[in-house]
Parts: structure tokens; sequence; C-alpha cells
């Protein structure tokens, strides 16, 4: 069944920024799939957008900056993880993800493994496997310097429900 839901993302610094956005936006031409704003996707929760600009307002203080070693790319016959960066989880990324769970009054059961997503498409394992193995990233860590709140149908499994994404809240980490 699917819900509204409130997704609480961590967007990229520059240069990952834009090495990410023209990648996804390459794959998307490439592979005729949705395109979107490169995250890791911290927390997804209920719809309560009337109080996402106070949860990443907090997130944003809290934290500040958060710098993440990334591990792989990677590949699964998830919609919304065809392809991505796997990333390894630290002390801050479980703090934000703590902090957004808390302010959110969300006891939702997100299980948040850090990554993110370069494509959405359905493909099979030895197309995945082949484009995983072909993306090589310039940086072994990434920087993200914002978190944004997300309105979004939940699961996300088709092109359009990608595309009717809407922000609803954003925030620079200060803190």
């Amino acid at each position: 069944m699917k819900t509204n839901a409130i997704t609480y993302w961590l967007v990229p610094a520059e240069p990952a920024r834009g090495f990410f956005q023209d990648l996804i936006n390459d794959l998307a031409r490439r592979y005729e799939a949705p395109g979107f704003e490169p995250h890791m996707t911290i927390h997804v929760g209920l719809n309560r957008f009337h109080i996402a600009q106070k949860v990443t307002a907090k997130a944003a203080v809290c934290c500040g900056r958060i710098e993440v070693k990334t591990l792989e790319v990677n590949h699964s016959s998830e919609f919304t993880k065809t392809l991505f960066v796997q990333f390894a989880l630290n002390a801050k990324l479980s703090r934000l993800n703590k902090i957004i769970r808390s302010a959110a009054e969300d006891s939702s059961d997100y299980q948040f493994k850090p990554h993110l997503s370069l494509l959405y498409k359905k493909m099979s394992v030895s197309q995945r496997r082949q484009l995983a193995h072909s993306i090589k990233l310039p940086f072994s860590h990434v920087v993200f310097d914002s978190v944004k709140a997300v309105r979004c149908l939940s699961p996300t499994r088709r092109r359009v429900e990608v595309e009717g994404w809407h922000v609803v809240a954003a925030s620079l980490l200060s803190g």
C-alpha cells in the first residue's frame, strides 16, 4: 500500500554534487529513466509536512557538514537502488538519523543504510552489474552540507512517482 511520506535527505556539497548530478542526468537520458537531485536518504517517515521545517532546522544546527567515506558503486533489484554509491556509516550520520527521527516524532521502521542512488530503472542483473563496474568515482570521501525534507509516495516504484517529489523544507548544515 502506498502512502504519502516525508523523506529526509542529506545533499552533497560541491564538487561532488555537480559530479553526481551530471552522472544522474546522463544515466537518466541513456536509460530513459527519471532524473532527480543527488541525495542520501536519512529517514523516511510519516507525512508530517507541517513540522518538516522544524526537523530540518534542528538537524542543521546539531551536526554541521558531514564527511562520509565512499565504499563502492553497487546495484540491486530495488527500484530506488538500481545503481548506487554505498557509503560507510559513521557517528555523525548515526547521530543525524537519530535527531531527525526524534524531531519528526516518528517511529517508522526505515532502515538507514547510507547510499546515494544514481539510477532508478528496472534492469537485468547483468546490465546493473556491468554498469556498476563501469563507474569510477573521482573521490574517496563526500562532504554533505544540507538537509531537505521531501514529500513523496512511499514506497516509490515508478518514474511518475519520482517526478512527483516535492521539497517542503531545506536547511544548510551549520552546527
